[in-house]
C-alpha cells in the first residue's frame, strides 16, 4: 500500500511511484515538484535504509495507535512495557508524542538527560532491560512547550529511529500521539521498512472516540499497517466495597449532601451483611448506544474492521497510582481490578508476535 503526505490531492500515487508528480491529478499539489524531481522518492527510500539497518537487531516493533486523544496510550505503553520487561524481555519504548510527551514521568524518569557517543544517542535506562528515549529527556524544563511545525517533528522521529543506539530488543515499543498526521505517516513509512509487525490501537468504549478510532483503522488499512488488536481501555469502573476501610483509598459513601457516612455505612454492614465487602460495585462510565448495530460498541467496531478484539481495562485507580509513581502496575497491584485483564492483553500480544 502506498502511503501519501498528509497535504497531498485526492488521488495521490504516492512519492514512491514513477507517476509521482507527473499525473494531473499532481497539478496544484505544494508537494509535486520534489514528487516529479524524484527527490521525494530517494531521501525516502534512504532514510528507510537508515532505520532499517538501525533496527536490524530489534525482533519485534509495535506502534500505540488511536484516532482519539485522552484514551490512554501512554499509559497502556508504559504499563506494556514494564510487563514485557517483567517476563525477562529486552524492552526499548520510545515516544514521538513530540507535544506532549509523558512518558518519563510514567517510567520514573523525569530529569534524567540523553547521552550521546560517536555511535549515537543512548536510551535512558529504568533497568538493565528497558530502555526509554523521549524528547522529554532533551526539554531544559518539563514545563516548555514543543511549537514546532510538521517538517522539524518528522527530523526528529527520524533522528529517533536512525540515531538512537537500542542494540538487540526483543521488543520496541512506540507510543504515538492521537491522529492520522504527518508523524504517523512517517513513523509507518520508517518502520514498515523495517518489518513493523503491527499496531495496538486503544479506544474508550463512547461514540466520540470510537468515531475517531475508525479513522485511525482506516489509516492502517490505507498504509498496509498490520493491527495486532484493538484495546478497550476504561470500560467500566469496579469499586470494592472493602476499600472502605481503608481511608485512603478515597472511597466514601456519602448522602444527598455530601455528608461523609463511611463509618455508619461500614458499622450496619459489619453487623448485618459482612459478606457484602467481599463484592465490588461496578458502572459503566460511558453509556453504551442503545443502537443494535454491534459495530457501535469497540468489540463490534474491531469484528467490522476484521481485526483482533483483544480486551477490555477497567477503570483502575491503582493503574493511574502505577503511572504517576513510574512503576509497574502488574508488579506493584497484581490482586487490582485491572491487573488479570491486562496480562491477558499482554499474553494476546506475545502470542501475535511471536
Amino acid at each position: 500500500e502506498k502511503i501519501v503526505p498528509e497535504n497531498a490531492n485526492a488521488g495521490c500515487v504516492g512519492p514512491s511511484s514513477d507517476k509521482a508528480g507527473k499525473v494531473d491529478g499532481c497539478s496544484g499539489c505544494p508537494n509535486q515538484s520534489a514528487c516529479a524531481s524524484g527527490a521525494a522518492k530517494g531521501n525516502s527510500n534512504a532514510d528507510e535504509a537508515l532505520v532499517q539497518d538501525r533496527l536490524a537487531a530489534v525482533k519485534h516493533k509495535i506502534l500505540v495507535l488511536s484516532g482519539k486523544g485522552g484514551v490512554g496510550k501512554s499509559t497502556f505503553s508504559a504499563q506494556l512495557a514494564f510487563a514485557l520487561a517483567r517476563q525477562g524481555f529486552q524492552v526499548g519504548l520510545l515516544d514521538v508524542d513530540i507535544c506532549g510527551p509523558s512518558i518519563p514521568r510514567m517510567l520514573g524518569l523525569e530529569g534524567h538527560e540523553v547521552h550521546q557517543s560517536a555511535s549515537g544517542w543512548s536510551p535512558v535506562y529504568v533497568d538493565d532491560n528497558l530502555g526509554v528515549m523521549s524528547i522529554g529527556f532533551m526539554l531544559p524544563s518539563k514545563d516548555d512547550a514543543i511549537i514546532w511545525r510538521g517538517p522539524r517533528k518528522n527530523g526528529l522521529i527520524k533522528q529517533f529511529l536512525t540515531d538512537v543506539v537500542w542494540n538487540e530488543l526483543d521488543y520496541l515499543i512506540v507510543d504515538t500521539p492521537p491522529g492520522t498526521s504527518d508523524e504517523h505517516i512517517s513513523v509507518v513509512q520508517y518502520l514498515k521498512s523495517a518489518k513493523i509487525d503491527g499496531a495496538v490501537v486503544i479506544t474508550t468504549p463512547q461514540e466520540v472516540s470510537m468515531a475517531d478510532v475508525r479513522k485511525e483503522l482506516n489509516f492502517c488499512k490505507k498504509t498496509g499497517l498490520n493491527v495486532l488488536g484493538v484495546v478497550e481501555n476504561m470500560s467500566d469502573i469496579r469499586v470494592p466495597l472493602s476499600s472502605l476501610l481503608d481511608e485512603s483509598s478515597g472511597v466514601r459513601v456519602v448522602n444527598s449532601l455530601g455528608e461523609d457516612l463511611t463509618g455508619i455505612f461500614i458499622d450496619s454492614l459489619k453487623e448485618k451483611c459482612p459478606q457484602l465487602l467481599d463484592l465490588s460495585i461496578e458502572s459503566h462510565l460511558f453509556k453504551l448506544s442503545s443502537s443494535t448495530d454491534t459495530n457501535n460498541t469497540p468489540e463490534g467496531m474491531a469484528k467490522a474492521f476484521q481485526v483482533p478484539y483483544l480486551g477490555r481495562l477497567p477503570m483502575d485507580r491503582n493503574m493511574m497510582a502505577a503511572c504517576e509513581g513510574g512503576e509497574s502496575f502488574v508488579e506493584m497491584y497484581p490482586n487490582s481490578a485491572a491487573a488479570g485483564p491486562f496480562a491477558e492483553i499482554v499474553k494476546k500480544i506475545v502470542t501475535a508476535t511471536r
